[in-house]
């Protein structure tokens, strides 16, 4: 039996925030489509107060930043993109191009071709995220893009020393501080200062998410990205300690970022609140997660393994915590999520920033129907066809010519009949 101790906050208020969220982009769109630079300079300034004579910082001041910075974040740096790149590139290598004759005389084959240029987005804010330019800046180089661009907002008036650290260790060709709509916008439509990207990537607040949405098609995304979501799935095994301090790890993210645990353990699930109240009470975030966990927390208390698993893949959660006896259970049973972690000694926050897997995942229940982020994003599988017999050229013909007249398409039908004509020994007429 599957019961509901706490559910979230309806839906509607939602709806109505993305209603005015996309209303408010399509309009900068709009004017950084007719005005470029211009409109750019003029929103940094409004949204930023920010508004530098370049917003591209040269390599010297890329330097310089790095050179202000404590030895152990870089260090910490290295190590993170370390461990990122290594996955990535065994990834990478999983991936293989292929040629196979499939009848005689005729080959068919898939090529492994990079993106051309990729604009990676660095969140700011409250919560300078240092970790997303490994995670997008890092692995597009691994997948071999030629042109990775990147964008963060300036921090307190200035440039993010450690976010701007990453980004150049990570690899990027061109770093500007600027930061929201406009970023995106003007790596994606492109002005006369920033020539314009084929592909956005990385994370961002509800309007960055929007711009993105609404610009897919004129450029590839990597995902509709919604509020970072977290599932926690326990039994008693574990208790409401850990539980609770993995739910809050992730609802300090946002105040509308779902946090839901999911347990077979009525001990935990009947104790939970109480562990949350403690905990947020010493919590340096708590006016976040606390409004997170209110509005959006919920508690699900079932019987069985099977109810875990079937509830986990309605969920669809962007981040899955597996704290049960046999975590690899559910690794081998489940079927919807942007990522698993598995046991108490594992945690999304590992996986946010260190570990190694990239933290850019489906939310909104898109773990449905796609992963996450990976260097095979940045990689166009595309196919090609060579017909080298006359003969086969001539009998593939044949039933083309016939399937195309099914359907009524004369052109195609003609392209079908010449070759028949020209490649199967009967004279053209």
């Amino acid at each position: 039996m599957i019961r509901y101790l706490k559910k979230g906050a309806d839906e509607q208020e939602a709806r109505e925030a993305d209603r005015r969220t996309r209303q408010t982009v399509e309009a900068i769109l709009d004017d950084v489509t007719e005005r470029g630079d211009e409109a750019v300079r003029e929103l940094s300034a409004r949204f930023d107060r920010w508004e530098p004579e370049s917003f591209r910082l040269s390599p010297a001041e890329v330097q310089s930043l790095i050179d202000s910075l404590p030895t152990q974040v870089i260090d910490d740096i290295r190590f993170a993109q370390t461990q990122i790149r290594r996955f990535a590139q065994a990834q990478r290598a999983t991936m293989t191009e292929l040629e196979v004759e499939t009848l005689p005389g005729i080959r068919l084959g898939h090529k492994l071709v990079p993106v051309a240029s990729v604009g990676c987005y660095v969140p700011g804010g409250r919560y300078p995220m240092v970790a997303s330019a490994h995670m997008s800046i890092l692995t597009a180089k691994v997948a071999g893009v030629p042109r990775v661009i990147a964008c963060t907002p300036p921090l307190g008036g200035k440039p993010p020393a450690a976010t701007i650290a990453a980004m150049s260790l990570a690899g990027a060709d061109e770093i500007y501080v600027l930061g929201g709509i406009q970023a995106v916008a003007a790596m994606a439509l492109g002005t006369a200062s920033i020539q314009p990207v084929d592909m956005l990537v990385g994370p961002g607040n509800a309007f960055v998410a929007e711009a993105k949405r609404q610009l897919y098609g004129r450029v590839g995304i990597d995902l509709f990205a919604g509020p970072t979501e977290t599932l926690i799935i326990a039994d008693d095994t574990v208790d409401a300690e850990i539980c609770a301090t993995d739910l809050l790890g992730q609802a300090e993210h946002g105040p509308t970022s779902p946090a839901i645990l999911l347990t077979t353990s009525a001990r935990i699930a009947e104790g939970i609140e109480a562990e949350i109240e403690r905990q947020l009470a010493r919590l340096p975030t708590a006016d976040v997660a606390s409004v997170a966990w209110r509005d959006h927390g919920q508690v699900i208390l079932v019987d069985t393994d099977d109810e875990l698993l079937s509830e986990a893949d309605r969920i669809a959660s962007e981040h899955v915590q597996v704290m049960t006896r046999d975590p690899r259970w559910f690794l081998e049973r489940m079927r919807n999520y942007g990522a698993l972690f598995l046991g108490p000694r594992t945690n999304v926050a590992y996986g946010d920033k260190v570990i190694g897997t990239n933290h850019t995942l489906p939310t909104k229940k898109a773990a449905r129907y796609t992963g996450g982020l990976w260097v095979g994003k940045f990689i166009k599988t595309v196919t090609y066809q060579e017909v080298t017999d006359d003969a086969a050229s001539a009998m593939i013909g044949q039933y083309c010519s016939r399937l195309c007249a099914i359907e009524n398409f004369a052109g195609h039908q003609a392209q079908a009949d010449l070759r028949v004509r020209r490649y199967g020994g009967r004279n053209e007429t």
